[in-house]
């Protein structure tokens, strides 16, 4: 090979190596995916918060930030659990999801709305929906920032992908609700009162438009903040846990016992 041909050659490798590794980034950048909510109150409540999704493969890191929640109950931190629910609209419940008409929108009210749970954003173990109701490893308190990073199920993968994917946050502040429910008992789990597993805060997953979280990734873990914040006669609890098993790990954390329950909201009433 002459010199003169050595010249040309050696700038087409070189353009040929870029475009090489420049497919090799698109490929890795493609085999990422951003999803995100802004989370809206349900039931009338004042919550907000924000999910956000980064999808490679398998690995999911969700991140969720939220406030305004119920604080506490029989004076320890108010554990919401909270999930990805899919095979549903796809949406969140409108207030004509209250078909009883005791003003609020039970779990299995909003069902149809939103479907049944295909992850559970639990702070440590089980991802499945047999986490649905673990309330040992929900989020804990008034306000508090989620981050986890686990393998994601292929359900709520396809979900996600397909804009059906919603995230509900339950646990509603027994006092706030009207009348007639605070007496109510949960349609998912006789033991605990209704506000124990209603929706508090919801929003549908989209894929976002941002190539990073707002704000910088947070810290790891959980933290929570204790501030203060401002039915179905046969219901079908598969749309709350997808058929899993309800694990009730309330521990001393959650002592949410009918008769003690009935007692408090009673004497909540009658002040």
């Amino acid at each position: 090979m002459n010199k003169k041909s050595a010249l040309l050659i050696a700038p087409a490798l070189a353009l040929a190596a870029m475009t090489f590794s420049s497919g090799a980034a698109m490929a890795a950048d493609n085999g990422t995916s951003t999803f995100e909510t802004n989370l809206g109150a349900i039931n009338g409540r004042n919550a907000t918060g924000s999910v956000w999704i980064t999808l490679t493969g398998d690995q999911a890191t969700v991140t969720a930030n939220v406030s305004g929640l119920a604080a506490t109950f029989n004076g320890a931190a108010y554990p919401h659990a909270q999930h990805i629910h899919i095979d549903g609209a796809g949406v969140c419940p409108a207030p004509s999801a209250d078909t009883s008409g005791d003003g609020v929108i039970s779990t299995t009210e909003g069902g149809p709305s939103y479907g049944k749970i295909g992850t559970t954003l639990s702070t440590s173990g089980d991802t499945s929906d047999k986490a649905a109701l673990d309330l040992a490893v929900a989020g804990m308190g008034a306000s508090y920032k989620y981050e986890r990073t686990f393998t994601m199920n292929a359900e709520t993968i396809a979900s996600m992908k397909a804009g059906k994917a919603v995230v509900v946050v339950h646990g509603l502040d027994p006092a706030t609700l009207p009348a007639a429910a605070q007496k109510e008992m949960s349609d998912l789990a006789p033991t605990l009162p209704l506000a124990a597993t209603s929706p508090a805060l919801c929003g549908t997953l989209a894929v976002s438009q941002m190539a990073a979280m707002p704000g910088g990734a947070p810290g790891t873990g959980v933290t929570t903040s204790l501030a203060p914040t401002n039915a179905s006669t046969s219901p079908d609890v598969a749309w709350f846990v997808g058929g899993g098993a309800l694990v009730l790990a309330a521990g001393g954390a959650l002592a949410l016992g009918r008769k003690r329950t009935v007692a408090a909201h009673k004497s909540t009433v009658a002040k």
